[in-house]
């Protein structure tokens, strides 16, 4: 998948309130959402240049955003790049922090730079995962929750929650950190790709950390993307052959299969996907160091447990 991009185009952005942090956004065809998200994110006090990667089919969304202030870096790659297009953007970024945002999605204003001054002061902290209120109504995102109550211990000298997931359009990371770590893996492309790079950071050493008052807003437009089931199903049994143990992974594998076998949506095509990318998960295969899997099995059995729970009620 062609990750380069064409030649970009250097934009001139009103000065920065706080040089601290870039905002990288993806967007796919999207131009009035796209809009939205670029005139929020020009209105915050903290100013933060945008690098935008336009993973879009023509060029109507560069005609439409041409000249937009919050732009300091538009980049067209040949092909859609998916999560990918996060990489290209961090490369890009002049920052020592980086901040996501999608083409739905933006920061209330003040949190990038709360994040940049946790980051600043915490120097072995990686990624901030940031708490997501959805639409105009400001409705808790379910996982919000779930990060809140991560079973992992506090770490000394790190803020917030301990955690292994977050949302990738509600996220702050240390650009160096995010690097080191190879950024989103090119085998997933799309969909629950967040875990495999919080293990990836973790196993590195840097800490991943739910802040509840660092606040992103996601304003979903889902009509004409319908059917993406099979990518978190696909990519969910992908990532723990990557790095998990191999009954563990079996096991995800088997879960698949069985699924496919019921019926239920997406999952023979997840299936199918996963067999052919999964020569590829084998050949890049790098086990987590014990105490990352410790903490990916204690989130697994709280996982197991919710699911129960949700059972039973």
């Amino acid at each position: 998948m062609p990750t380069d991009p064409a030649p970009g185009r250097s934009r001139g952005p009103a000065p920065a309130g706080d040089p601290r942090t870039t905002v990288a956004v993806i967007t796919r065809d999207r131009s009035d959402s796209l809009l939205r998200t670029l005139d929020a994110l020009a209105a915050m006090p903290e100013r933060p240049p945008v690098v935008l990667v336009d993973n879009s089919r023509d060029d109507s969304t560069h005609r439409a955003v041409a000249g937009h202030p919050a732009i300091a870096r538009f980049l067209r790659p040949a092909g859609n790049t998916g999560a990918l297009g996060r990489n290209l953007a961090v490369r890009h970024a002049r920052t020592p922090y980086v901040a996501f945002s999608d083409d739905d999605s933006w920061w209330e204003p003040g949190s990038l730079a709360r994040a940049a001054d946790l980051l600043d002061r915490h120097p072995r902290l990686g990624l901030l995962a940031a708490r997501t209120l959805v639409g105009d109504e400001a409705a808790e995102d379910p996982l919000n929750a779930v990060l809140a109550a991560s079973p992992l211990p506090s770490e000394p000298g790190l803020p917030g929650r301990p955690v292994l997931g977050f949302l990738g359009c509600a996220c702050v990371v240390r650009r160096d950190a995010f690097l080191n770590a190879g950024g989103y893996h090119p085998l997933l492309f799309f969909g629950g790709e967040e875990t495999l790079l919080a293990y990836d950071l973790a196993a590195a050493g840097w800490g991943v950390a739910y802040e509840p008052t660092l606040l992103a807003r996601h304003h979903p437009q889902d009509h004409g993307r319908t059917g993406r089931s099979f990518l978190v199903r696909r990519n969910h049994v992908l990532t723990v052959c990557l790095r998990r143990p191999w009954r563990i992974a079996l096991r995800a594998g088997a879960e698949l299969a069985w699924a496919a076998v019921a019926g239920r949506p997406g999952a023979r095509r997840a299936l199918r996907e996963t067999a052919a990318r999964f020569p590829a998960a084998v050949a890049r295969r790098r086990t987590l160091p014990p105490r990352v899997e410790h903490a990916a099995r204690l989130l697994d059995r709280d996982t197991a447990g919710r699911l129960r729970a949700g059972v039973a009620r």
